[in-house]
């Protein structure tokens, strides 16, 4: 379909001495935010990674976009990812050494883009963060980190935006906030969500879902 963001077909993963793991397929149309529902060890980080490209699966492909992920490598492969897909970690894995700023401009230019300082201004002003453009990320509560996370996730206007259990440590009140947020910033930067979760709690929320 030519609204198709993510498709897989037959994706499984064997990690070395362990289980093989089986996944289903996975079929996200524009603006269709979904989910990927499962327990803690039932392989949802690795299924976000075989999606993402960022590990190649034992068996089965996915399209991101229309292309194939599998078919990419190296530069090329990290330069379509960068442009076309937003990860959002359970870490924020920022540079330490770099600024907020800065942070967010290495995603521009690892997707090839100019380096746009004002989309980043107006990104942080979005996100409540303008005052800490020039700060280090050591400087930042836990919840500012995952809002530049998510800021350098989306900056590239990625067509999907992944999300690993980003309500999983919230309280109630805090998990309707992000998932607001989530929802609010994939409406106005064009881009699909894909959450993995074990958080029941916002299972509603979604009309499309996959359980692992």
């Amino acid at each position: 379909m030519a609204d198709t963001i993510l498709s897989s077909v037959g994706l499984s993963y064997q990690y070395p001495q362990s289980v093989k793991l089986d996944f289903p397929d996975i079929h996200i149309a524009k603006n269709q935010h979904s989910l990927l529902l499962g327990d803690s060890g039932s392989g949802k980080t690795t299924l976000l990674h075989l999606l993402s490209g960022l590990s190649k699966p034992t068996t089965g492909e996915v399209h991101l976009m229309g292309q194939s992920l599998y078919t990419m490598n190296g530069t090329t492969l990290d330069a379509f990812r960068a442009k076309n897909l937003g990860f959002i970690f359970q870490e924020a894995h920022l540079l330490r050494n770099l600024t907020i700023t800065e942070n967010i401009k290495l995603a521009q230019s690892l997707a090839k883009n100019p380096v746009d300082e004002q989309t980043i201004i107006e990104l942080l002003d979005y996100l409540q963060l303008k005052e800490k453009a020039q700060v280090l990320p050591s400087q930042l509560s836990r919840g500012q980190k995952q809002r530049v996370a998510i800021a350098r996730a989306v900056v590239n206007r990625p067509g999907l935006l992944l999300a690993d259990e980003p309500t999983a440590s919230l309280d109630d009140k805090n998990t309707d906030l992000v998932l607001k947020l989530l929802f609010n910033i994939a409406s106005d930067y064009g881009s699909t969500l894909l959450i993995a979760t074990h958080d029941k709690r916002i299972k509603d929320q979604f009309a499309n879902s996959y359980q692992l």
